[in-house]
Formats: C-alpha cells, structure tokens, sequence
C-alpha cells in the first residue's frame, strides 16, 4: 500500500519513515503554509493513502502567530482531504488534546463539545472542522504529550536538565497521557490501512499513552528509569506561567479507538526505556 506522509523530521515522521516503505514529504517538497501545493502534491503522487505528521506545534509563538498556525495546522490539512476526497483515499490527520478546555478530571471522549484555551488550540480544531467538511474517507487522531528520541519534547529536555541541576520544581497540576511517537506512528498506519478496507470506520478518536500522569510525576519516572538522581519538587501551573494557557485535564478516552480499530492504548512506561537507550546510542555514536 502506497502512503504518502506529510512530514519528515518531526516525531512521528520520523518514526513513520523507519517503520513503513512510506513516501514523505519535507517543507521543500510541500510547504503546509502553502495548502494548494500540499493539494497538487497529494494529486501528483496519488498515493493509497494519506497521513498528515506535520504541524506547527509552538505552541507559545501560536499566540504571536495565530495567522501563519492556522493556515498550517487549519486550512492546509482542509486542502489535503478534499484532495483525499477527489482520488477516493483515506486522510488520517493527527490533532490534539488541546482543542479541549481541559477542566474537570474526566477523560475527554471524541464526541466532548470542544473550547481550546489558546491559538494552537484553535487552530487545531479549525483543521479538524476542515477536514470533516472536506468529505473524505479520514480519521482524525487527537494525542498528547509526544515522546521519541527525537526533536524537542519532555523526556529530552527532562534528562538533560536532570543531568546539570540536583533539583527541579515540575508543574504537578496538568495531567495526561505521555504518548511515545513510535506507537503514533504505528497506530496511523493500521488506521491507514484499516479505513481504505472499511470507510465507514471515518471518525475523530483519541490515542494517548497509559496511565495517565502528572508532568512532575513523569519526570520522577524519566529519573528513575535513566538513573539520575535529580529530585522533583511539585508545582502548580500558577507558578509556571506561560505564554498560552495549557489544559490541566488531557486525559483521553481511547476507547473507541481500540473497538475500531483494536489498537490499545501504549504503556509508556515500558517505551520510556526504549528511548533512553535510544538516545544513548545516538550520543556514544556522534
């Protein structure tokens, strides 16, 4: 089955790339501030399927740049389904828990009315809106907190900071999902797969990491399991301000996931040591 990957550095590029025979495509093959080019490219390869890896995720520069955020996470994943649409193949496009207003302490379920707090919030529901309008066969799978070995994300920023200082003050208020890109990547090709057999599986589902966690918890589990002495002081949000406002509530209900598709939720505590090594090997070999 041919895939056509939007993406090729970001986590779950990254991943798909060395997992699947994909084809991908970086920024200079289809820039995602240029949503017709991403149609045109879509309607040049025409791939089995489609899977859109890439977004503008600063989240904090998104309050600055709501404009340029929703054409890339908005109006150009729009333009990649109804493209979709045209050559009757599947979409599955990766989205967030922050299209949610993340109150309450309940797992959010696809079907939740959705109140993003800040702009990449709103910009990623308005790729969502786009899409679902678009009339494609798709799956929008909305994640949390992404982890790999590679880019920016918690667990690279954890061991580095736990390698210079005795102690860390951690926000303890937000809870979530830690969600290893690897399991992402894997989940969105099965989804892939499965749609281009059955479209009637065309929906919005969830797909984060078990069980759910705090950040400052998270960082004990990073320390613990990299063997760093580091110790963690638990603080809330109000002591951590940041330019956009995060969900305290990202916990996700992936139920329907597994029922569609019988992909379950990942363990990432049993992930988190496959990317430790990861990244190790990544330094004993530069």
């Amino acid at each position: 089955m041919t895939i056509l990957i939007f993406g090729t550095t970001g986590q779950v590029a990254t991943e798909l790339r060395a997992m699947a025979p994909v084809t991908a495509l970086g920024r200079d093959a289809a820039d995602l501030s240029d949503p017709a080019a991403c149609a045109a490219a879509i309607m040049a390869h025409r791939p089995r399927a489609v899977i859109n890896a890439a977004a503008y995720t600063a989240v904090d520069r998104a309050e600055t740049e709501e404009a340029l955020a929703t054409t890339v996470n908005g109006t150009a994943p729009g333009a990649m389904a109804r493209a979709c649409a045209d050559c009757g193949i599947p979409f599955v496009h990766i989205s967030t828990d922050y299209v949610f207003a993340g109150d309450g302490d309940r797992p959010w379920r696809p079907d939740d009315s959705t109140a993003p707090l800040g702009a990449y919030g709103r910009s990623k529901l308005a790729g969502e809106d786009a899409v679902r309008a678009a009339g494609a066969t798709h799956a929008i799978l909305r994640t949390s907190w992404v982890v790999s070995a590679h880019g920016n994300n918690f667990v690279k920023t954890m061991l580095r900071l736990g390698a210079e200082r005795e102690n860390l003050s951690i926000v303890a208020d937000q809870i979530g999902g830690p969600t290893p890109a690897r399991d992402i990547a894997a989940a969105c090709l099965s989804i892939a797969r499965q749609l281009a057999d059955d479209p009637a599986k065309t929906g919005t589902y969830h797909f984060s990491g078990a069980p759910d966690v705090s950040w400052a918890d998270f960082a004990r589990a990073i320390f613990d399991k990299a063997g760093l002495a580091c110790t963690v002081a638990d603080i809330p949000s109000s002591q951590y301000p940041t330019p956009a406002r995060r969900p305290l509530n990202s916990r996700m209900d992936c139920s329907t996931t597994e029922t569609a598709f019988g992909i379950a939720r990942p363990d990432w505590r049993q992930r988190l040591g496959d990317i430790i090594s990861d990244l190790h090997k990544t330094r004993a070999g530069s």
